[in-house]
């Protein structure tokens, strides 16, 4: 039987760019995981698909998914403008390189996995998984640990 699991996931990021957080929860029946990452130097948006990145990569096997996000850049994302950016190799109906392609691809490759479903809900709307993302990816923020090398490359600086 496949497992039903559901992911909440939320990015933060102190200035755009600056410092970033994310983190995803993950439920199965009882059980709850958190998990986050933090960055130095990043967006929101990129902490946004990061989310729900690290939510995925935690699954150890096929399940039944719910992304529950309150980013509307993810969820259209992945679920709209990702078929014709893939169509257009890549390019944006202004032909011009998509951004964050790198966590674009790497979402578009772990969700291949699973049967995902994307749930957008309003942010601080007083939803207890929501506001906890919210608040861990804050914190994150605020301890960066890791270069975000993808930033660097779509903003075509050297390292």
């Amino acid at each position: 039987m496949i497992k039903k699991i559901k992911i909440f996931t939320d990015g933060s990021c102190l200035g755009n760019p600056g410092p970033g957080g994310c983190c995803a929860i993950v439920k199965y029946k009882q059980y709850i995981k958190k998990i986050y990452s933090s960055f130095y130097l990043t967006t929101n948006n990129r902490m946004e698909i990061m989310g729900a990145i690290i939510g995925l990569e935690l699954l150890k096997e096929t399940c039944e998914v719910s992304i529950i996000t309150d980013s509307k850049y993810l969820q259209s994302g992945i679920v709209i403008w990702i078929k014709s950016w893939k169509e257009k190799n890549w390019k944006t109906k202004k032909n011009k390189p998509v951004k964050n392609i790198d966590l674009w691809i790497r979402l578009d490759t772990i969700i291949k996995y699973h049967h995902v479903n994307w749930k957008w809900i309003k942010g601080h709307s007083m939803h207890p998984e929501n506001d906890l993302c919210d608040k861990i990816a804050k914190k994150a923020a605020l301890h960066p640990k890791k270069i975000d090398l993808g930033y660097f490359k779509s903003t075509k600086f050297l390292i």
